[in-house]
């Protein structure tokens, strides 16, 4: 959501370079039925873009929000102790997947990293398809690409030493189009092509608009899980942001909400890990001055129970909440505006400058950071996380970095009641979120015996 404007490593042989060539002529799976495939986000449009970033402070008295950089970040998640060990993300990859991408990204990653004082990364694009010439004045490309740019340099801060993919793919404007068979395509050729140990997903379709849904019909949602099996297969971690309708989420439509609860996918996919969103209270330094409540402001944190699918295994320590059914999200990150992110785009030439952008399209870029982190230690890629999350929040919880979000917020969105952070598991926030000096050891080290 934008505010002010909206391993197994590659062959020797095999650069992700050759891997865009070849990408436009591999084979895609049968084709499934098609649905509306959005970012997690919608866009809101606040402030138009700032010539520097602002103090928190300054954000309250211009716009009423605080806005946060990643320098705070980095205090809030306990991240600086873990980079003074060396543990930065250095030999892992994150895979981003987009539709469009953003023709700036790198540019814009280098003035976000030296605004900070962090070092940038090279940008690796991969094109999935034949993607059009970006656009300026496309709202849809504009939209994606603000995305895009959220996506990196949320990864970045994250986990400043690892390499980042994104993964553009062509994706049509015609309207009731997909565009999920090729984002899942491309997953699956990242995957099969040994590029990237986390893959981060910022996007998703409510359950209800898959065709077949009202006659209890789930094959058109089942037939795109192969990239997850394959991820599953291959020990690659896949996330997927919980959307930002709280319990409801958008119709065919694009526009309207359901009035009632309903859960979207792939954050609903059991092979997934959905990453919810929190509101961060911080200090111009990072500091908590309160806890973690829900992200409930210009969006609410997705969560609920899946239509789809029942209740995995590794969530039946918490069927007391989720009932019979998959229920997200899995773990939480900062994704409120009001304590948005600053970040740096020059795609639109009419908005060139800062922005600050909140959602769980926010949350899910900072979480891969995490993994990658998480995998940096362990030496090796964990892959499904999933049984080792709700492990580690099961027992020993605060040693093992995983932060209980209990303050009685809740997700309620758009007339449609939600569910309240509460004391353990809960459908707004999962588990919590994380002390990344506990957690990340504590994930390496859980997920591992896996």
């Amino acid at each position: 959501m934008h505010i002010a404007r909206t391993g197994l490593r590659v062959a020797a042989a095999t650069s992700v370079a050759a891997l865009a060539a070849t990408a436009l002529t591999a084979a895609a799976p049968t084709s499934v039925p098609h649905t509306l495939a959005v970012p997690a986000v919608a866009g809101h449009t606040l402030v138009h873009g700032v010539s520097s970033p602002l103090t928190s402070a300054q954000c309250q008295t211009k716009w009423h929000i605080n806005c946060y950089t990643p320098l705070q970040y980095r205090t809030a998640y306990d991240l600086n102790a873990l980079y003074r060990k060396g543990i930065t993300g250095k030999g892992r990859t994150i895979v981003i997947v987009d539709s469009y991408g953003s023709p700036t990204v790198q540019h814009d990653l280098d003035v976000y990293s030296k605004q900070f004082g962090l070092p940038s990364t090279k940008v690796k694009v991969v094109k999935w398809g034949h993607v059009p010439a970006f656009d300026p004045k496309n709202s849809d490309m504009t939209g994606w690409a603000g995305e895009t740019t959220l996506d990196v340099e949320m990864a970045h801060a994250v986990a400043p030493a690892a390499k980042i993919v994104v993964v553009e793919t062509a994706v049509s404007e015609t309207e009731g189009t997909t565009g999920l068979p090729e984002m899942m395509d491309a997953e699956k050729y990242m995957i099969d092509h040994g590029v990237g140990d986390v893959i981060s997903q910022s996007f998703g379709a409510t359950e209800n608009t898959f065709p077949g849904f009202a006659k209890g019909d789930f094959s058109s949602i089942k037939k795109l899980r192969y990239a997850f099996q394959d991820a599953n297969r291959k020990h690659v971690t896949v996330l997927a942001a919980s959307g930002d309708g709280g319990a409801t989420d958008l119709q065919a439509d694009g526009k309207t909400y359901y009035k009632k609860r309903v859960n979207s996918w792939p954050s609903s996919d059991p092979l997934v890990t959905s990453i919810g969103g929190t509101q961060l209270h911080l200090d111009d330094k990072g500091n908590r001055v309160k806890p973690d409540s829900v992200y409930n402001d210009y969006g609410s944190g997705g969560g609920g129970q899946s239509h789809v699918f029942t209740r995995p295994a590794f969530q039946n320590g918490v069927k007391n909440v989720v009932g019979t059914r998959r229920g997200t999200p899995d773990i939480s990150m900062s994704a409120a505006v009001n304590g948005g992110a600053w970040i740096y785009s020059s795609f639109d030439p009419t908005a060139v400058g800062w922005d600050v952008s909140g959602g769980t399209s926010e949350a899910t870029p900072l979480f891969s950071g995490i993994v990658a982190l998480a995998d940096q230690v362990a030496g090796k890629r964990l892959g499904n996380i999933q049984q080792a999350l709700y492990d580690l929040a099961a027992h020993h919880a605060k040693s093992n970095g995983v932060v209980d979000v209990n303050d009685g917020t809740d997700n309620s969105y758009q007339g449609v009641t939600g569910y309240k952070a509460v004391k353990g598991y809960d459908l707004a926030t999962g588990v919590g979120t994380v002390d990344a000096l506990r957690f990340v050891p504590a994930l390496a080290k859980e997920g591992s015996h896996r």
